[in-house]
């Protein structure tokens, strides 16, 4: 692993830690303590935001111990293998969420669940993970930029899992994993004529998707976002208390555990799509700072395993989930500032939760795995 962007003293403490580690252990370490720093940081704002129930809290810590073993087993698969199990794995997620169609478990209105009894779950998280690997693996086949043919079928692949996932309902989810159709192809190199060609579809599309596949609290999420005060205890209620709670932190917070708009329940869903809310509110504009700055060199350092990925299939998939990384912080932070519509998107690592945080964790593992199983080539 190349540790030349650290000082020489940072590097002597990454030797010491990685000497108490299994000598085949393949963990990248950087990337690793950045997510403990995001993780430890979210468990202090978590604990406020669930009013310090600690059944809530076990339960999270559960899930991150789960996370995390997901996480380091997936990093010491070779990529080769990855390589082998994207297609299976895109076929399994899609049977899981024409299975979520069919038996689904209902919840506030969605059927986005799978009850197996012994885990319950979203197929849907499955899918950030499956469909990267999936078009990866498809366009890494042949030289790039990819063909008109190839492009087609890349949007094909990326359209179906995306139907079946708003179809749930689950919005928020479906932009994501389209997203990361369009951040793929970007990476391998798609001209921008094409580009240009595919976002003027999508707003052709757009009266399509309003009237036909949103449903009515979803466009009423969506004219909230235009005006919020317009209904301030409807649609228009998550933006505006959201606010409140950011700029009543101002720039040091009100302190820990101290914060009115969540302690008080005005803020709607403060422990998962609107966690950043409490951050806001009870660590103030330098507490924000910190979390963004650990989220920014998270995303630096994949773009930086994706810089040195040794094939096509490792650059775009590494590149991928990181960017899809990204998009999920942006659209999450965005809604709680009133920049983007509420999609219910989760703060990632941060917000409560088990299936999105396995399923983050399973991306950062194989980025991990795509980085330490590099080989020496001949100069």
């Amino acid at each position: 692993m190349d540790n030349s962007v650290f000082p020489t003293s940072s590097c002597d403490l990454l030797r010491k830690i990685r000497a108490l580690l299994p000598g085949r252990m393949h963990l990248d370490l950087p990337l690793l303590i950045a997510l403990l720093l995001v993780c430890g940081y979210g468990l202090l704002v978590l604990f406020s935001a669930i009013d310090q129930d600690l059944n809530k809290l076990y339960r999270q810590l559960i899930r991150l111990g789960i996370a995390f073993a997901v996480m380091i087993a997936v990093a010491q698969i070779p990529p080769s293998k990855l390589q082998r199990w994207s297609p299976p794995l895109f076929g399994i997620g899609l049977t899981l969420l024409v299975g979520v169609l069919v038996m689904g478990e209902i919840g506030k209105g969605a059927q986005r669940w799978l009850d197996l009894g012994v885990v319950r779950f979203q197929p849907s998280e499955v899918l950030k993970v499956a469909v990267p690997m999936m078009l990866a693996w498809y366009l890494a086949e042949q030289p790039l930029p990819p063909s008109g043919p190839r492009v087609l079928w890349t949007v094909v692949l990326t359209a179906v899992p995306v139907f079946l996932i708003a179809r749930q309902p689950d919005l928020g989810t479906a932009l994501l994993v389209a997203s990361t159709g369009l951040i793929v192809l970007f990476l391998a190199g798609l001209k921008w004529r094409l580009i240009a060609l595919l976002g003027g579809g999508t707003v052709a599309l757009a009266p399509l998707l309003w009237n036909f596949f949103m449903h009515p609290y979803q466009r009423e999420r969506v004219l909230g976002f235009f005006n919020p005060e317009g209904d301030p205890l409807g649609s228009g209620y998550h933006i505006i208390q959201a606010k409140i709670a950011l700029g009543s932190g101002g720039t040091y917070g009100k302190g820990w555990l101290k914060g009115t708009q969540s302690r008080l329940e005005f803020l709607p869903e403060r422990s998962t799509d609107f966690v950043f809310a409490v951050l806001g509110e009870e660590f103030g504009l330098l507490g924000i700072l910190v979390i963004l700055v650990i989220y920014l060199f998270i995303i630096a350092r994949g773009l930086y395993i994706a810089t040195q990925a040794q094939d096509t299939y490792g650059r775009l998939l590494s590149g991928g989930l990181t960017l899809v990384f990204f998009v999920y912080l942006f659209v999450n932070t965005g809604m709680v500032t009133g920049l983007l519509p509420v999609v219910g998107i989760p703060l990632p690592l941060v917000s409560y939760g088990g299936t999105s945080l396995v399923t983050i964790m399973a991306g950062f593992g194989i980025l991990m795995s795509i980085h330490t199983h590099r080989k020496l080539l001949p100069s």
